[in-house]
């Protein structure tokens, strides 16, 4: 692993690894979490969703494996509430194995312009990783949104027990920053054509309010998050009470919650 890619041999896998792989010509990437002898906790599409009512609807729709035989050694689970237990071979669905990185410094983080590759934020143990994934794996993780509620932000929270708990436009998620975020650094760089031609400067402003969009999303960034437990996370997915009380004040330092 390294600036220009996050691949990753499986023999080098660890419980608690968070994993990607790219769908759909890079267009999008599937998250999930390796708990050990080659099987992975993952969030689909397969459950209740919440689409976006536009063309990306139909483009993403890749976050869950392509549809391939029936696997001899796992049972891909239809329907429910989405989260799944499958093997690596059926995660990857003839894709390319890639490790998630965390505690990346800004520099390195910038470097990677595509999203959805890694953050700022610290991981926890992977142990705690596996013990969430397989008791979302049991309990769910509500229902999927390409933006909101996807497969890595699944990924981001089984590791670092880090939610947006006031979900407005996205969740955690760093490759729905990245697919916000360019379009907005298109609009936002469009009035320079007032004021000049230069293709070059319009360019570089694309660019530099892209990165810093990108930046400012980030898990490790934000400062309307709160640490959660996975056991609270269920009950509050359970009563319907995910947000925060408009009196609770979602600022650094990230709290723990009972």
């Amino acid at each position: 692993m390294g600036l220009l890619s996050n691949r990753i041999n499986r023999k080098n896998l660890k419980p608690g690894d968070h994993i990607y792989s790219w769908r759909a010509a890079y267009v999008y990437a599937h998250h999930g979490i390796y708990i050990g002898d080659d099987r992975v906790v993952h969030f689909t599409r397969r459950g209740q969703e919440v689409g976006t009512g536009t063309v990306l609807d139909l483009l993403l729709f890749s976050s869950g494996p392509a549809y391939q035989a029936p696997c001899p050694t796992c049972s891909m689970q239809e329907g429910g509430h989405g989260v799944i237990l499958s093997c690596l071979n059926c995660f990857l669905a003839g894709g390319v194995l890639y490790h998630f990185e965390y505690d990346v410094n800004p520099a390195l983080f910038l470097a990677k312009a595509r999203g959805g590759t890694c953050t700022l934020a610290v991981s926890d143990p992977n142990d705690i990783a596996v013990h969430r994934a397989k008791y979302l794996l049991e309990n769910g993780f509500g229902c999927y949104n390409v933006f909101k509620n996807n497969c890595e932000d699944f990924a981001i929270y089984c590791k670092t027990g880090l939610l947006v708990v006031d979900q407005g436009t996205m969740g955690q998620s760093g490759q729905a920053a990245s697919i916000i975020g360019g379009p907005l650094a298109a609009v936002l760089s469009t009035p320079l054509r007032l004021v000049t031609t230069n293709v070059y400067g319009m360019a570089a402003t694309a660019v530099g309010v892209y990165c810093v969009s990108r930046y400012a999303a980030d898990i490790g960034k934000r400062r309307d998050v709160l640490k959660v437990s996975v056991e609270d996370l269920t009950r509050r997915l359970n009563t319907g009470t995910l947000q925060v009380a408009e009196d609770q004040t979602l600022a650094a330092p990230i709290r723990q919650t009972q």
